[in-house]
């Protein structure tokens, strides 16, 4: 990557204003930087991809390549950090390299903030889970974030937020393109729900908890019904006017492991805390409120 202020940004220019360090900046992380820039904010973005780096720095946030930037100017800058990248083979990516220096800087910062998943409390046999609810997952994606979870809680000093994300959906992540190439499956476990969340929700959670800072506080995000997932296909389906795809029964229907396991869980995700204590109100309270609007932004080309 090349120079900071050979991209047009100089840190002394950003002394003064507030700055969000992004590590993993993707589909979430695009969301809350279009609520923050409006607003004043500096926003620095990782990423593997030097052409996904270009699209960053025309959208006006600032690239670092990852791994391999210098994160130490970055660093210095932020005032807010939010860990959007997920646990690999070997931990966290993001302590695994940079956890002394976070660590150091730990009280520099006014918020933290760590997107995990509801996939820490498991299954549930599709009883609701708030936040007090154990961590008991049931799948290797599930444990590896209940351990990252924890690696980030040790940090002593550190402004902590975790934001555990249901299902997510938005612009270019709804089922109507696999309802229209007729790919969509309606697979039928009885009993089955998963709770999801409109990408936009997560952003104004995000913001809401950034404009009030509790270190320590864990926030489920998700929207107010959880749902059979061949429930949103239908509804997708009906939307556009197709016909509904067959139902498959899950004991015998044809799945890749990793496909097969996201059924591993049921369970529905109570949303009180971001209500209560961040004063949120959901822009997309059901799949139905979603999926319209997303059809609706179609429509206009959006």
């Amino acid at each position: 990557m090349r120079p900071l202020d050979c991209l047009g940004f100089s840190l002394h220019q950003f002394a003064m204003t507030k700055t969000l360090l992004v590590f993993g900046f993707g589909y979430s992380a695009q969301a809350l930087a279009r609520i923050l820039m409006p607003r004043g904010w500096h926003v620095i973005g990782t990423t593997r991809d030097e052409i996904k780096a270009g699209d960053l720095l025309n959208a006006g946030i600032e690239p670092r390549i990852w791994p391999g930037a210098a994160m130490g100017p970055a660093l210095k800058a932020a005032t807010h950090v939010l860990i959007s990248a997920a646990p690999d083979a070997e931990g966290d990516p993001v302590l695994a390299l940079l956890q002394g220096e976070i660590a150091a800087r730990a009280t520099q910062f006014a918020w933290v903030g760590y997107l995990s998943t509801t996939g820490v409390y498991g299954d549930s046999a599709g009883g609701w889970v708030d936040e007090t609810a154990p961590l008991n997952p049931a799948t290797e994606r599930g444990r590896a974030r209940v351990a990252a979870e924890t690696a980030w809680r040790a940090i002593d000093g550190l402004p902590l937020h975790i934001f555990r994300l249901a299902g997510i959906y938005g612009p270019g992540r709804g089922p109507f393109e696999k309802v229209r190439q007729g790919t969509a499956r309606r697979i039928i476990k009885p009993g089955q729900v998963f709770s999801r969340t409109h990408v936009e929700d997560i952003a104004q959670v995000l913001a809401a908890s950034i404009d009030r800072p509790n270190p320590g506080a864990a926030y489920n995000v998700c929207d107010d019904d959880p749902a059979p997932p061949e429930a949103v296909i239908a509804y997708a389906a009906e939307l556009l006017g197709l016909p509904v795809p067959p139902q498959e029964d899950f004991a015998t229907a044809e799945m890749t492991p990793m496909a097969r396991s996201f059924y591993a869980e049921s369970k529905r995700v109570r949303n009180d805390r971001i209500k209560d204590e961040l004063g949120v109100v959901l822009k997309y309270p059901d799949y139905r409120a979603g999926l319209r609007a997303l059809l609706a932004d179609e429509a206009r080309g959006g």
